[in-house]
């Protein structure tokens, strides 16, 4: 499979389609967004940031860089992209956004699958070219996602409005996210797919029991399908890693909410650990649009 960065940008300000040329991409308006040198392009209007530097830091964003290279996520990054790539259109372009990309692990993982796929793991067995694109609402995560891959389209934009023209896309990828299904089933051509991954209840069960004083009883699964789409059978991945050393327990605590909900004392008593071993436990859950 070859891989190529996504064309179908929409402008934030207007939702006119935007089009690339002069180092830059452009609207019929007249509205210009600069494509940044490290590659990436700014879509995320002031009047849709909450703060002056919305989403993850500099610094969480090297600790979730770091925690995914040392490979504790990859089973999880291999079930979704197997789940992306199971039904790829033979001899034909599948498009794929990751909303909420991060520093790009998941998307970079998508292609380097892709590119060892045989035959067989493909619906029809044809050659399929990848279309990537990745949103997130951090400029450093976009800005660290566009310096390791080049062959994919990073914005730095939100999943409330994204600057995605409509039915442009076959797959939409929310991992840990905050789903905003009007939009996903705006951008997703009719029988696209939606993929979330989301926490199961035992997820990181046992540094919870270390940094809250006690656990919420978990979600009950709400088996309704969101409007305009249909559940498709899901998959459940469990599984353990151990952590060695200080530095890995205090970046998975830094790239999860935790460590903005832990207490003061939970924190500490997290720092005070030299190992750990997790369980880690996470719902595919897959939705057809209609």
């Amino acid at each position: 499979m070859s891989t190529t960065s996504f064309e179908a940008l929409a402008c934030p300000l207007d939702g006119d389609p935007l089009s690339r040329r002069d180092g830059a991409w452009r609207c019929a308006a007249g509205h210009s967004f600069d494509i940044a040198r490290q590659g990436y392009v700014h879509l995320l209007p002031v009047q849709n940031k909450r703060s002056r530097d919305p989403g993850d830091s500099k610094e969480m964003v090297a600790a979730r860089r770091r925690f995914l290279e040392a490979g504790h996520y990859r089973p999880i990054a291999e079930t979704v992209g197997r789940a992306v790539l199971a039904e790829a259109p033979a001899g034909g372009t599948l498009s794929c956004l990751d909303a909420g990309c991060g520093e790009g692990f998941y998307l970079r993982a998508l292609r380097e699958l892709s590119s060892v796929a045989t035959e067989s793991e493909t619906a029809q067995g044809g050659a399929v070219t990848l279309s990537l694109l990745g949103v997130d609402i951090s400029k450093w995560a976009v800005l660290a996602a566009a310096k390791r891959e080049k062959a994919a389209t990073w914005v730095v934009g939100t999943n409330a409005h994204l600057p995605v023209q409509a039915q442009s896309l076959d797959r939409v990828l929310c991992l840990f996210g905050f789903p905003v299904y009007p939009e996903f089933a705006r951008m997703l051509k009719p029988g696209g797919e939606l993929l979330m991954v989301e926490a199961g209840p035992d997820h990181l069960r046992e540094l919870r029991e270390i940094i809250y004083p006690s656990l919420k009883p978990p979600r009950e699964d709400d088996a309704a399908a969101p409007e305009g789409f249909t559940r498709r059978p899901g998959e459940a991945l469990r599984y353990t890693i151990d952590l060695e050393g200080a530095e890995p327990i205090a970046d998975l605590l830094a790239m999860t909410p935790h460590l903005h909900r832990a207490s003061a004392e939970g924190r500490e008593q997290a720092a005070a650990l030299s190992s750990l071993t997790l369980t880690v436990d996470v719902r595919l859950t897959r939705l057809v649009r209609e």
